[in-house]
């Protein structure tokens, strides 16, 4: 076995079989309650009443909630169907070695927003200890609370799961009751809040303006959309099913019903707390607007809440992606650490008022990623793939010296057209992507570069569960066999 053909196939890589698929549909969507507690959602709800009604902005989050639902699902059918995770099955769209480039870029982008989380939620706790002890250390804080996080992903997907069961119940009760109190601050102050506008627009702005709040929403959740593989390819799901929706059946239930329900209040309580103290913050608003236990218990979903969006949104994609990079000898629970260390390094406590430009700029990037996926996966090979070559280094996937030319320059365009077109920038990248990638892909590419899938489009031989089939990765070189288990 060469070094090149063992690196490929490294053990936390392989493709999940059917019977050690762990996360159930009642699982995924409480993941999902937990994921969508982020700094993000209530800084976009934040600047949304800064011109926008409350009722308008709910509009505008829900809208970009399911838009981007339905991106996350028909994503996830990667993994469901074929039990691959995200960086390998770019080495389709992207080539062996390419795959690194693409993957990498998504991979920091996670870290990044683990260590914003991890801040976020280190105030928190820093705000509990000082009314309970009065000790103030917000770093120490942050440092204790990061190593417990990275332990619990480090432990695997099981342990995510138990979290988030434990965590969702305590996140939407106290969530409640937050939005209750701010609620009442803002009472206070004398502001309605289905009424109060910071500084209304009218007109074309208004249009603008709810565009943002949309796109900010897609912007953040893309990220996932693009590797949400790296989970689902851990969601139950039944063997030898034909119907797309029956199969994907749970991850639908999350991305479509508990994400957006539960990622639209969470906007609701950012548009509160600005509302209510100027400042979509809620650890600072509440620091305004409740104390003592009060304080303490509303806190205490704040840090939950981080902490279950952290494990799996941001450290399972991250850890995954650096193994990728690494091989065999980087294992999963290394890519943990290595991503918590990169989410340090950047000192996310400096980044919270970028927050809104970052998240169309880097949504535009991997809305290309996503749309180039779509078009691949779909269009182009009809959800069958030649999964075994995705392992082998002379494979049909190892392109020109390991690199897919087609969809590195899809990427580049759809990419930079989306970063100059920022304010739209999900749908420009997934369409500019996607459609630059199918026409290079379709007429120049794959003539240079055969693919068996396409010329031979045979669901026995290159479709996953809906034939009942586990994919079994042999060590030896360029070894091709599948064994399919009823």
């Amino acid at each position: 076995m060469s070094k090149k053909s063992s690196y490929l196939k490294s053990p936390d890589l392989l493709p999940v079989k059917h019977a050690d698929k762990k996360i159930s549909s009642f699982g995924f969507m409480l993941m999902w309650v937990g994921m969508a507690v982020v700094l993000a959602a209530f800084a976009i709800g934040g600047a949304g009443v800064g011109s926008l009604p409350l009722g308008w902005v709910i509009v505008a989050g829900f809208v970009g909630c399911v838009a981007v639902g339905v991106s996350i699902s028909i994503t996830a059918d990667i993994g469901i169907e074929h039990g691959l995770s995200f960086p390998v099955y770019m080495r389709a769209p992207f080539g062996t070695v390419g795959t690194h480039i693409p993957s990498v870029t998504r991979g920091l982008a996670a870290s990044f927003w683990f260590g914003i989380n991890t801040f976020f939620g280190a105030t928190a706790i820093n705000g509990i200890l000082i009314v309970l002890f009065n000790f103030d250390n917000w770093f120490l804080c942050f440092s204790i609370f990061a190593f417990v996080q990275l332990l619990n992903t480090a432990l695997g997907i099981k342990a995510i799961e138990r979290f988030a069961d434990l965590a969702a119940p305590v996140i939407i009760i106290i969530s409640i009751w937050i939005y209750s109190t701010l609620s009442g601050r803002a009472l206070e102050q004398g502001r309605d809040i289905w009424v109060w506008v910071e500084n209304p627009v009218t007109g074309g702005a208004a249009v603008t303006a709810f565009f943002v709040v949309v796109f900010s929403v897609m912007g953040f959740w893309v990220t996932l959309a693009a590797d949400i593989p790296s989970i689902s390819r851990h969601i139950k799901a039944p063997k030898h099913e034909r119907n797309w929706f029956k199969r994907n059946k749970a991850s639908l239930l999350g991305s479509l019903v508990a994400m957006p329900l539960a990622q639209t209040f969470i906007i609701v309580i950012g548009a509160v707390s600005y509302i209510a103290v100027s400042n979509a913050d809620p650890v600072i608003a509440l620091q305004e607007a409740a104390s003592g236990i009060v304080l303490v218990i509303l806190l205490v979903m704040i840090v939950f809440a981080q902490w279950s969006t952290n494990i799996a949104a941001n450290l399972v994609p991250a850890a995954t992606i650096f193994s990728n990079v690494g091989g065999p000898k980087v294992p999963y629970w290394a890519g943990v650490f290595m991503a918590g260390i990169a989410g340090t390094v950047v000192q996310p406590w400096n980044l919270f008022d970028i927050l809104i430009p970052v998240l169309l700029i880097v949504g535009g990037i991997l809305s290309a990623i996503v749309g180039i996926l779509f078009v691949d996966y779909y269009v182009l090979r009809g959800r069958r793939v030649n999964v075994p070559d995705l392992y082998e280094s002379k494979g049909q996937y190892r392109y020109l010296n390991g690199f897919n030319v087609a969809g590195f320059i899809a990427w580049i365009v759809g990419g930079a057209t989306a970063s100059i077109l920022s304010n739209y920038s999900f749908v420009v990248g997934f369409v500019v992507g996607g459609g630059v990638y199918y026409v290079l892909a379709k007429y120049w590419w794959f003539k240079k570069y055969k693919q068996a899938e396409i010329e031979d489009p045979d669901d026995d031989k290159y479709l996953g569960i809906t034939v009942g089939r586990d994919w079994i990765i042999k060590d030896g070189e360029e070894d091709k066999d599948k064994t399919i288990v009823g």
